[in-house]
């Protein structure tokens, strides 16, 4: 069980989180969700070590191997789809593989030359490649059709012993079988 006990989380001069009590589990899917502004990202970048909670405590995360899916594909523009799954596993037959998954047939294409939705895929696929204990994908599906987002689900969930999504469709949580927690309820207000 991963505990966060009185959290209180921002950045200078914006307090986002403010004295979050939550239970995760230690297995499954969970999807945060939230409008804007309530500090889905901020609790991935908590649970990633990203950022550390201003006060409060986070328990239950030691020994976790975590990978993280940014909000922004993060692609190394330098390399090919392939050589940036790659770069994370060092195993060019499993990044093959994740591409595949996600339907990207030519991985020996450069990010500029991707779609946009063919990039977030990409991102996607290096996080599936580094795996771990944990996956923290924040809006995974952005940019993708509502026949992809299925498919690629399918994919992806259970692939892992934890995900947790920031989300903000209820349909998306519900394509990953995800508990959906409700920042905006855990607290008053960022």
């Amino acid at each position: 069980m991963i505990r966060l006990s009185h959290v209180t989380a921002g950045y200078p001069g914006k307090r986002v989180l403010s004295d979050l009590n939550l239970e995760l589990p230690d297995r499954g899917a969970v999807a945060l969700m939230a409008p804007s502004g309530f500090g889905k990202t901020t609790l991935l970048r908590l649970l990633a070590g990203l950022l550390g909670p201003e006060s409060g405590s986070i328990a239950g995360l030691a020994g976790k191997r975590t990978a993280f899916m940014f909000q922004e594909d993060r692609l190394l523009p330098w390399l090919t789809a392939e050589k940036n799954v790659e770069i994370v596993c060092d195993d060019p037959e499993k990044a093959r593989y994740w591409l595949e998954q996600m339907e990207i047939l030519d991985g020996g294409q450069y990010p500029d030359a991707l779609s946009g939705g063919m990039q977030r895929r990409v991102a996607l696929a290096r996080c599936m490649a580094f795996g771990g204990d944990m996956l923290l994908l924040d809006e995974p599906f952005k940019g993708l059709d509502a026949d992809l987002r299925k498919r690629i689900a399918e994919r992806i969930k259970e692939k892992a012993p934890l995900m947790i999504l920031a989300v903000h469709d209820a349909e998306e949580a519900a394509l990953m079988g995800a508990q959906i927690i409700r920042l905006d309820e855990q607290m008053t207000g960022p």
